[in-house]
């Protein structure tokens, strides 16, 4: 039976919430190289103009791949966003992302995770407090690393 992890956390940006927005929804194919990964390739499908499929396809070692297909709905109204995984090792988890105010120039994205853990045995709940704060703080270094290049990009 699958379980479900779920975390959250929150990221502050030094940039104007519409802004840190319309940064955080616009993809390139260069997405990862500012979350720090390496041997990612990114490929992105516009369905509409609030939906897009993301498609990451992972190296690793020398020959092992797997793609990560995710589901992008975009509600600009709001600036908020989900992503759901279509298929892959995280099939079915689901993120949500919601920009705030919390100035002129200052905003936060609100962060709420739902992975999807496929393991095969039963987790205690201490392996799933675990998880959950592993999983919690690389998402969340991830988000410091696009903080960091988005206000580079943007003041």
């Amino acid at each position: 039976m699958p379980t479900p992890i779920y975390y959250n956390f929150q990221q502050r940006f030094n940039v104007p919430a519409r802004k840190a927005f319309e940064w955080c929804t616009t993809y390139t194919p260069e997405d990862h190289v500012l979350m720090g990964a390496k041997g990612v390739i990114r490929e992105i499908e516009h369905i509409t103009d609030r939906t897009v499929i993301l498609t990451d396809t992972f190296t690793i070692g020398a020959v092992n791949q797997f793609e990560k297909p995710k589901l992008v709905q975009i509600y600009p109204e709001t600036l908020f966003w989900t992503s759901t995984h279509i298929s892959g090792p995280a099939k079915h988890s689901q993120f949500i992302y919601q920009i705030t105010v919390e100035s002129d120039n200052i905003s936060s994205l609100d962060f709420t995770g739902l992975f999807i853990d496929y393991g095969d045995k039963k987790m205690s709940e201490s392996d799933i407090a675990k998880l959950a704060e592993k999983i919690c703080k690389e998402d969340a270094g991830t988000w410091v690393l696009l903080a960091k290049a988005m206000e580079q990009e943007l003041c």
